[in-house]
């Protein structure tokens, strides 16, 4: 089993479950979407020392605790699951505890590391309306297969342009992804 030096924060017991029987790591669980302020000195602590990878849920709350985190702890690693790779059997929820080994590895083999406010823009607004990502009518399934392919997780035009910038994509990492998104729709 694959050895994480960071310590990967997650939103509950079920998701440390699911974490330790994919890779040897320690976790911090921040209990739901009211992260108390004990947990977030814990979180920043953990960063000081051997650093974080935030793994939360795709959905809603988990993205309410990244922003949290992110918040008060700047320059954290994030580490994003498929919406599909997190559905439970029967459709009934999501989240990192449903997912199986093989996608908890794979999200954290392409973790992503936050940069703070990045000085120029890598990818551009126009690059994001040229490649059909805002303001199209299938603008939202493509957003879907972009944030899939980069391991970025999904959101809406403004804050996948800012996620772009602020784990720095690079052009030719962007324009591989736009090779995906282009060929899937071949499909």
């Amino acid at each position: 089993m694959k050895k994480i030096k960071e310590v990967i924060v997650v939103e509950g017991k079920s998701d440390t479950l699911a974490i330790k029987r994919s890779v040897l790591a320690d976790t911090i669980e921040t209990n739901g979407s009211e992260i108390s302020i004990d947990t977030l000195n814990r979180i920043k602590r953990a960063h000081e020392t051997r650093g974080i990878i935030v793994f939360t849920d795709p959905d809603f709350p988990g993205k309410r605790i990244r922003e949290i985190i992110s918040e008060h702890v700047p320059g954290c690693k994030h580490a994003y699951l498929a919406k599909a790779d997190a559905i439970a059997k029967g459709d009934k929820g999501v989240g990192v505890e449903h997912a199986t080994r093989e996608a908890i590895v794979e999200a954290l083999e392409h973790v992503r590391e936050e940069m703070a406010e990045t000085e120029n823009e890598s990818i551009l607004w126009e690059d994001l309306m040229a490649a059909g990502l805002t303001g199209g009518p299938d603008s939202k399934n493509r957003r879907e297969v972009i944030g899939r392919e980069l391991r970025i997780g999904y959101m809406n035009a403004k804050q996948l342009h800012k996620r772009l910038n602020m784990f720095r994509v690079t052009p030719e990492e962007f324009e591989q992804a736009l090779k995906a998104l282009y060929s899937n729709e071949e499909e």
